[in-house]
């Protein structure tokens, strides 16, 4: 994630053990009453957002001192939830966990009820996502970037990539590779990863991005190929696998993120202290050990960072969106 580069990829490393099972502080005191914090997830239940959301929440409770209910609300690429994210009281009582599809929503949907940007308020992008360039072996001979490139420009009308949908970040990252190869190749959206990743294994597509977590085991079966990690830097949790800046094309990188947000105007007092307790929270090693399973990295951008980072994700899926003519299905 280039944007993230700036922010400090040593963030986590530096966090340091507040104790999370202390008392709540007087900021957080005026919210708290003893009732539950509200975590607005708008995805379905098991989705990559909700497992996150849930493998935080008993260290989040421990550092807030409260109980975390996470609430799916899904629906309408996730502004189902995000409206009532928007919509809540501005007291910390709520706060909402949100992907990159908050910032390609604006350019997918002819209407979206709220602003991306003015609307929220940024809090902490919390982690990254590597999604990882998978082939078909046995429809795809090239094993290196620079050879899947070459196998592409040879034959381009004898290939098709799948994605999870039109205008998913599956679909705009494999159209950002296809584009920085120089390459044009039929597109064939799915309804959702799963399914995506069944026609790949299954040969009815040649190729695809998926979330390395999702691709891993069928990757460690032989069923798919592991070209490249769209990321700067390659995986912690898988090393094996190379990028795709450094194996053909420089100076790509694309990743998927996850961050915490609340509504617009919440009080400065109040946006630092949730951004203390996900630091708490993210501290915590069962939260890292999940995440490292997960294929995430971990960022927490300060509020301060978090804003700009949106702004610089909006103008870059923009311009991924008109690239690829994507309209929401």
């Amino acid at each position: 994630m280039r944007a993230l580069s700036f922010l400090g990829r040593r963030a986590v490393l530096a966090i340091s053990f507040l104790g999370l099972a202390g008392a709540i502080s007087p900021v957080s005191a005026q919210t708290a009453d003893g009732k539950p914090l509200r975590l607005i997830v708008p995805n379905q239940a098991g989705s990559g957002v909700d497992v996150v959301a849930r493998a935080m929440t008993n260290s989040m409770a421990a550092a807030y001192g409260r109980p975390i209910i996470v609430e799916n609300l899904p629906g309408s690429g996730g502004m189902v939830g995000t409206q009532q994210i928007v919509r809540a009281p501005k007291d910390g009582s709520v706060l909402g966990m949100v992907s990159s599809n908050h910032v390609i929503n604006p350019f997918i949907y002819k209407q979206v009820p709220f602003d991306a940007i003015k609307d929220i308020t940024p809090i902490s992008v919390i982690a990254s996502s590597a999604v990882v360039l998978v082939v078909n072996p046995d429809t795809v001979k090239a094993k290196t970037t620079r050879d899947f490139v070459a196998e592409l420009k040879a034959n381009p009308k004898g290939f098709s990539y799948g994605s999870a949908g039109n205008g998913t970040v599956l679909h705009l990252a494999a159209e950002y590779f296809t584009s920085e190869a120089g390459v044009n190749i039929l597109h064939v959206p799915y309804k959702g990863a799963a399914a995506m990743t069944t026609d790949i294994i299954g040969g009815q597509v040649n190729f695809g991005m998926l979330p390395l977590a999702v691709a891993a085991p069928h990757i460690k079966s032989g069923k798919l190929r592991a070209i490249a990690v769209t990321t700067a830097k390659r995986n912690a949790a898988h090393p094996d696998v190379p990028t795709l800046a450094e194996t053909g094309l420089p100076g790509f990188e694309f990743d998927a993120w996850i961050a915490v947000i609340g509504p617009a105007g919440m009080p400065a007092p109040l946006v630092a202290d949730a951004f203390r307790r996900i630091k708490e929270t993210m501290a915590h090693k069962e939260v890292q050990d999940s995440f490292q399973a997960q294929g995430l990295t971990l960022t927490a951008t300060t509020p301060e960072q978090t804003r700009p980072f949106f702004e610089s994700e909006l103008e870059k899926h923009k311009k991924l969106v008109k690239r690829s003519g994507a309209v929401a299905d």
